[in-house]
Formats: structure tokens, C-alpha cells, sequence
């Protein structure tokens, strides 16, 4: 059977135009005019709402197995379902065991297996001592590795030191995947006071050691070129450097978060653990110089770094030093993104660049998600950008609801999720 899904606002491979989809089974076949609808097909209809390609978040802690309790396949894919989003790559940590092996990558698939409402792919980890398991990691189908120069914050995911990466470099190198880096230099990292004002948590975690950290990566990468990736980058003072780097054809790419984008350090209230996450939230201006640079295409993509916990975890009396570190944002990242997005003149089409093929196309998996063409996957979303809605954490799907974004306007209201041709959730 095809399933013809047609909207005023279809964002095709050629910009935004009334078009149609047709879906046969789990595969897009063609996109075509409007009104072109075969005999026996089932349309549904759109109407103004943009259809695009669903998002794929690269950069999502599902903890499961082992920290089950903190999130879970189940609650973390129809969380991303509701907000849009039909792949999720897990990191390869909180879990237990972490993904370091083969036998953890498979623990990790055993746990998904049933579970799951949208496509999951996995992120192997780069820790000390294990670039023997890389290569059998990579067979074994992860789609990109992960490594942290700074204390993960768990204790079986070690950081990594400049000496453990010249190990695993050249091997990183032939495996051609790319290495995702938490870019913190633990030199110049102090350790938080307790204090329930944000400021003293704010200035253990300077930009100067995200700074260090990636300018110790691109030393790495002249000395052999291998694709790295850094994660959630919290200031934009790094990307002269990372624009250098590019220039001399480094394969360097950066990520934000829908945190960074949204919140400002003047504005935390004190004892306001919830924004809480390394590195941490900084001021409205480097805010703003990170909406400059994701603009201008400095920046890659958006992803969520959807990290959540117990919410005894974060209720700490308020102490930012004693609270877990992470921000519950699966289910808001499309909306979260958009709205600073709206408010800064840009059309509904930069969401599918930095949050569907950008993501898509680092993770491996570009040559058949994140777009909507004849051939690649069935996965759309179906959402209002002129629509607002008060976040409430009644609604979210997250195995815990404590966020930030508790009580804020947002814009971009997912109307319909549709993943490899099947409805996940909404409505057309």
C-alpha cells in the first residue's frame, strides 16, 4: 500500500514547496507535486504544517542497562518520538557495563530490543587501555566513538590523556569513524565549592579549558588526521581556532545544545540545580555568539546531550557542587532550538539542517536518513513552528520530568512522528 503524505510546507531536497511523499512500506518512493495521488493510495493530508525529515540525535544518554532507574529505552524513544525526533545515538556511558567491548555493545542491543519507538544506533567509547577493542567495536556496527579528557563523573569511564589518544589516533584514522569529544583541559578545571550560587559552579569550569582541550585536539589531528567531533560546545571563543584547523582540511566539527542556545548564567537563580551540566551554561553574550556562529554554519549541528537522573540526584538543597550534572531535554530539543531560531529571522529549514542531516551525515547514516528523497527511510516529522505551548512537565515522556525548561513559551509543536513508514505518535 502507499501512504501519500502531502503538506503546503513539504521541505524536499530542493527547498520548501506544496509536495507530497509517497511511502511504500518502510521507504520514502518519490516525492511529486501536490495533488499528484495515485489510484489506492491513502493520503493524509497536512495541510500548512511542515513535513521534513525527522530528526536524529546524536548525542542522547539512555543509561540502559544498569541505570535504568535514571532513563530507559522505553521512556527515552517515545520521549524523542513526541518531540520529533525518529533516530537517537546513545553514548556509551552511565550505562553498566559502559560500551567499551563488544559483549557491552551487545548487552546494550539485548536491553533495547523490544523497547524501542524510534531507530537507535550506538556510540562505542574510547577509554584508557581499550584501543584493542576498537576495530572489533567498529565491526560490530557503532556509528561513531566517544572519549572525555575531563572526570566523566563515572567510574568506569575513565578520561583519556593526550598519551592514550596518541595510541588510539592511528587507529581511529583507519576505522574512518568519528571520535565525539567531551572538551574539558582537567588542568584547568577546580573543584566547585559548595555554594547554592551558580557563579561558583560557573567558575570551576572555565572557558579557558574548553579552549585548552580543543587545541590540544587539533594538535592531535595535524600530527594524524582522523575525524573528531566535539560535543556541546559551550563558548564560540574556540572556533577561530577550529576554523584554521578546517582550512587546513582537518576534519573537525562541532556541536551545541538547545541548553546553551536557551539560557543565560545571569539568569540562573541561585539553588537552581536543574540547569546544572559540564560544561556549564554561560552568559547571554557567549549565548548570542553561539547563535552567530550556528548561523553562519561554523557550528554543525544541535544536539541534545539529553543526560537526565534521579531526581534525588538534583535535589541537593540547592547545592550546585553536590548536584548531578546533566539536562533532561529529549522531548523539547526540536521546539527548545526553534524558538531561538524564530526569534532571530530564520525559516523552519535550518532545523532539518542542523538537527536531521548534519547529525545524519556525522553518525554514518546520512546516505539514507535525514532527507527526504526516493530511497532513504520513511522517517518524518509533521509540526506547527507558528504554534506555542507552556511546557509542563506533566507531558513529558521522560522516565524523570525534572528540566529546566519547566514553565517556558516555547514555539514548534510536533504534530505527528512517522518512523520507517509507521505512525510512532500524533496524528496527521
Amino acid at each position: 500500500m502507499t501512504v501519500v503524505l502531502r503538506s503546503r510546507r513539504l521541505l524536499t531536497p530542493d527547498g520548501m514547496n506544496a509536495a507530497a511523499v509517497h511511502v511504500e512500506g518502510p521507504t520514502i518512493a518519490r516525492l511529486t507535486e501536490w495533488d499528484l495521488i495515485p489510484a489506492g493510495a491513502t493520503l493524509l493530508d497536512a495541510g500548512d504544517a511542515v513535513v521534513m525529515p525527522g530528526l536524529v540525535d546524536s548525542h542522547v544518554h539512555v543509561n540502559e542497562p544498569g541505570r535504568t532507574e535514571w532513563e530507559g529505552f522505553a521512556t527515552a524513544t517515545r520521549a524523542a518520538a513526541a518531540g520529533g525526533i525518529t533516530t537517537i545515538c546513545d553514548m556509551p556511558l552511565n550505562s553498566v557495563p559502559a560500551v567499551t567491548d563488544v559483549n557491552a555493545l551487545e548487552a546494550k542491543r539485548a536491553a533495547a530490543h523490544g523497547q524501542c519507538a524510534v531507530s537507535v544506533e550506538y556510540i562505542g567509547g574510547v577509554v584508557p587501555g581499550n584501543s584493542g577493542a576498537l576495530r572489533a567495536l567498529r565491526d560490530a556496527g557503532v556509528c561513531a566513538f566517544k572519549c572525555f579528557l575531563s572526570p566523566s563523573g563515572v567510574a568506569d569511564f575513565s578520561n583519556v590523556t593526550e598519551a592514550d589518544l596518541r595510541v588510539a589516533f592511528p587507529i581511529l584514522a583507519e576505522l574512518g569513524l568519528p571520535l565525539m569529544v567531551h572538551a574539558e583541559d582537567p588542568a584547568l578545571l577546580t573543584i566547585a565549592p559548595n555554594s547554592r550560587r551558580y557563579a561558583d559552579y560557573l567558575a570551576s569550569r572555565p572557558i579557558a579549558a574548553e579552549e585548552s582541550a580543543i587545541g590540544l585536539l587539533i594538535r592531535l589531528m595535524t600530527w594524524c588526521p582522523t575525524p573528531v567531533h566535539v560535543v556541546h560546545l559551550s563558548s564560540a571563543r574556540s572556533l577561530d581556532a577550529v576554523r584554521e584547523a578546517r582550512a587546513r582540511g582537518l576534519p573537525l566539527t562541532v556541536e551545541t545544545c538547545p541548553h546553551y542556545l536557551t539560557f543565560a548564567a545571569e539568569e540562573i537563580p541561585d539553588g537552581a540545580t536543574e540547569f546544572k551540566c559540564a560544561p556549564p551554561i554561560r552568559s547571554a553574550a557567549e549565548r548570542d555568539a553561539l547563535w552567530r556562529a550556528l548561523i553562519a554554519g561554523e557550528i554543525d549541528l544541535v544536539a541534545s546531550d539529553h543526560s537526565p537522573c534521579p531526581p534525588i540526584l538534583k535535589e541537593s538543597d540547592g547545592d550546585f557542587a553536590a548536584a548531578w550534572g546533566g539536562i533532561a531535554s529529549l522531548q523539547l530539543s526540536l521546539a527548545a532550538t526553534w524558538t531561538g531560531a524564530r526569534a532571530r529571522g530564520c525559516a523552519p529549514d535550518v532545523i532539518a539542517q542542523w538537527m536531521s542531516a548534519a547529525p545524519a551525515k556525522l553518525t554514518g547514516i546520512g546516505h539514507r536518513k535525514g532527507v527526504l528523497a526516493a530511497g532513504f527511510d520513511a522517517d518524518i516529522v509533521v509540526w506547527d513552528p507558528e504554534a506555542t505551548f507552556v511546557v509542563a512537565e506533566a507531558d513529558l515522556l521522560h522516565r524523570h520530568h525534572l528540566t529546566p525548561y519547566a514553565g517556558r513559551t516555547l514555539s514548534g509543536v510536533v504534530r505527528a512522528t512517522i518512523v520507517n513508514g509507521q505512525l510512532v505518535s500524533g496524528r496527521v
